[in-house]
């Protein structure tokens, strides 16, 4: 299929009919918005775009969207006040078995119901991501990022944005941050749980009961533990939670020099039954 570009410079609505596999959208402030769907080819609409257009460029089964001379080449040019201009609210659907590449400079992004790979570099700008179920590599320097629903194996780093996890259902996840909290909900066995922070809280939601060998240290910060099969180690300075959760057939290794740690359980989901304070299983 002959090649193909458009460039945007007022709010523009696309639609691309051959099948499309990849995707890769590259903004400066603003919103991107990507969405799976079961269709084999993709829409675009960019609803608001101020300075700069935007280049729209086909190759074969590929879309990107991108400026013709980005600015994430050299992040000292966002300071002059014509880069801060750069501004663009852009949403696509295309394949959810399509694979996704986002690059996002002071920029949110939202990618949801993707079955492909995922890959979301950020810097300033919040990253939500949603019902993915391909691997997931998320990181941002002061954004948030938030994954809710992810079945795929999950990679994120951060410098001092938060990291969240909700309803986490992927086989393996792994964290890293230096400054920023971390809030984990596991809804499922973990199979490989690795958290790592520097001095940022670490907050793991587990279910109950769930079965997974455990391993958590901090150097000084303060641990909260809710698992009696769990033992804390330490009263002065490093201090550990160790054991094994049911048959251990998962793992949990979380570390961080001066932030807290507390495992958390995980309430009873609404059709499993559950014990009151005094045994009797309602």
């Amino acid at each position: 299929m002959p090649d193909s570009t458009w460039e945007v410079a007022e709010p523009t609505k696309l639609t691309f009919d051959e099948p499309v596999t990849s995707l890769s959208v590259r903004i400066v402030n603003g919103t991107v918005n990507i969405v799976g769907t079961d269709e084999s080819s993709a829409r675009l609409e960019v609803s608001e775009i101020d300075g700069p257009p935007l280049t729209v460029t086909r190759t074969g089964a590929a879309i990107l969207v991108a400026y013709t001379d980005p600015p994430w080449t050299g992040l000292l040019k966002l300071l002059d006040r014509k880069e801060r201009q750069r501004h663009a609210v852009v949403s696509l659907a295309v394949p959810a078995g399509a694979s996704v590449e986002v690059g996002a400079v002071g920029a949110a992004a939202v990618v949801s119901g993707i079955r492909g790979r995922t890959n979301v570099r950020g810097v300033t700008g919040d990253t939500t991501l949603v019902g993915l179920s391909g691997t997931v590599r998320a990181e941002t320097v002061t954004g948030s990022l938030e994954a809710q629903a992810v079945t795929g194996d999950l990679r994120l780093h951060s410098v001092s944005g938060d990291l969240t996890v909700i309803e986490g259902a992927g086989s393996s996840v792994r964290a890293d941050s230096v400054s920023g909290d971390m809030a984990i909900d596991i809804d499922g066995t973990p199979t490989d749980l690795r958290l790592t922070s520097v001095s940022g809280q670490v907050a793991v939601r587990l279910p109950d009961p769930a079965d997974a060998r455990v391993e958590a240290n901090t150097t000084s910060g303060a641990v909260s533990n809710a698992f009696e099969d769990l033992r804390v180690s330490g009263r002065w300075g490093a201090k550990k939670i160790t054991g094994t959760l049911g048959t251990g057939s998962g793992s949990l290794h979380a570390t961080t020099v001066s932030g807290s740690i507390a495992l958390l359980r995980r309430p009873p989901r609404a059709d499993e039954p559950y014990e009151d304070e005094t045994g009797k299983v309602l």
